[in-house]
C-alpha cells in the first residue's frame, strides 16, 4: 500500500485564456470561505496577472456552487492566528500580539489594504458570482469594476449581528443608494441578483449555466481596446469615487468596525459576539429584502 500523499489543492488556481487571466478561489467545500492562505495566493494572482503584458482583463470567481461565504470564522483551515508576510502595509506582525493590536493589524492588511490593491490593479477586473457572496464575499466582488451574476445569486451582509457594522471593505454606500444600504444592514436579508442588478450594484444577471462564457465573452470584448485608455478610465472612475469621500470614509468606517470588535470583547464572550459558524446560520434566514 502506498503512503504517498495526494498534494493540496492551491486555494486559487490560475489560468489564462487568450487575453484574460481567470482566478477561481478553490475551497469549495467551505463556499470558498476566505482565510488568510487564499488571501495572500489571491494578492499573488493579482499581480501575476499585472504582470503578464498578455493578460488585459482579470475574470475572479469561485469553484463550486457558491461565489464565497465570506471570511472564514469556523473551518478546519482557518488561520488567522498565523504569521504571514505583509505586503500591504506596514502594521506589524499580528500574531504574536493579544486584542485590538493584534486584529487591527491583522484587517488592516489582510481585508482593507489587499482590497485597496486590488481595486487599483491597472487592468479591468470582472466577478462572475453564483450562489452566496456573503460579508467577506462581498469585498472580492466590490472590488472588481465589473459584476456578473447568476440568476441563483444572493448578496447579504449579516454581520450586523455581531454589533460590527458591515464587512471591514465598507463600500455599501458607493455601490447601492444610501437607504437601501442601510436596509441590507439593518435586516442582514439576502438581496436576490435581480435586485442588485436593479440598484445597480451589479451590471448583469444571466442563467446560472451561461455565468462563465457570458463572463468570459464581456472580458475579451473590454480586452478589445487600448490597454492605456483601459487604465486611464478605470482609475478616472476610481479618482472620482474616492472624491466622493470613498477613501476617507472606509479608514474612518474600519475605525468603527474595531471599536465595534473591542466593546464585543469587553462585554462578552469573544470579539464577534459569540456568533460562529453555527449561530449566525441559525440566525440568518432565507428571508428577502426584494421586497
Amino acid at each position: 500500500m502506498s503512503s504517498a500523499r495526494t498534494a493540496p489543492e492551491e486555494p486559487v488556481r490560475y489560468e489564462r485564456r487568450g487575453s484574460v487571466a481567470v482566478l477561481t478561489m478553490n475551497r469549495p467545500a467551505f463556499r470558498n470561505a476566505q482565510n488568510s492562505a487564499m488571501t495572500y495566493a489571491l494578492d499573488r494572482a493579482f499581480y501575476r496577472a499585472a504582470d503578464d503584458d498578455e493578460v488585459k482583463v482579470v475574470v475572479l470567481t469561485g469553484e463550486g456552487k457558491h461565489f464565497s461565504a465570506g471570511h472564514d470564522i469556523g473551518t478546519p483551515e482557518r488561520d488567522a492566528h498565523q504569521p504571514f508576510e505583509r505586503r500591504a502595509g506596514l502594521w506589524w506582525d499580528h500574531s504574536d500580539k493579544q486584542g485590538a493590536e493584534s486584529r487591527y493589524a491583522r484587517e488592516s492588511e489582510v481585508y482593507l489594504g489587499m482590497c485597496r490593491r486590488w481595486r487599483e490593479l491597472p487592468k479591468p477586473s470582472i466577478a462572475a458570482v453564483q450562489g452566496a457572496c456573503v460579508a467577506g464575499g462581498l469585498l472580492l466582488a466590490w472590488v472588481c469594476d465589473l459584476i456578473v451574476a447568476s440568476e441563483d445569486a444572493f448578496f447579504a451582509d449579516p454581520v450586523v449581528r455581531m454589533g460590527i457594522p458591515g464587512v471591514e471593505y465598507f463600500a455599501h454606500p458607493w455601490v447601492m443608494p444610501p437607504r437601501i444600504a442601510k436596509e441590507f444592514l439593518f435586516t442582514g436579508d439576502r438581496m436576490s441578483a435581480r435586485r442588485a442588478y436593479e440598484v445597480g450594484m451589479i451590471n448583469r444577471v444571466v442563467p446560472h449555466a451561461d455565468l462563465a462564457d457570458h463572463a468570459l465573452e464581456l472580458a475579451e470584448r473590454v480586452a478589445e481596446m487600448p490597454r492605456m485608455g483601459l487604465a486611464l478610465t478605470k482609475r478616472a472612475v476610481n479618482q472620482a469615487e474616492d472624491l466622493q469621500g470613498m477613501h476617507a470614509g472606509m479608514d474612518s468606517i474600519f475605525g468603527l468596525h474595531h471599536l465595534a470588535h473591542a466593546h464585543n470583547a469587553e462585554t462578552g464572550a469573544d470579539s464577534l459576539a459569540g456568533m460562529d459558524v453555527n449561530a449566525m446560520k441559525k440566525a440568518g434566514s432565507s428571508r428577502s429584502i426584494d421586497g
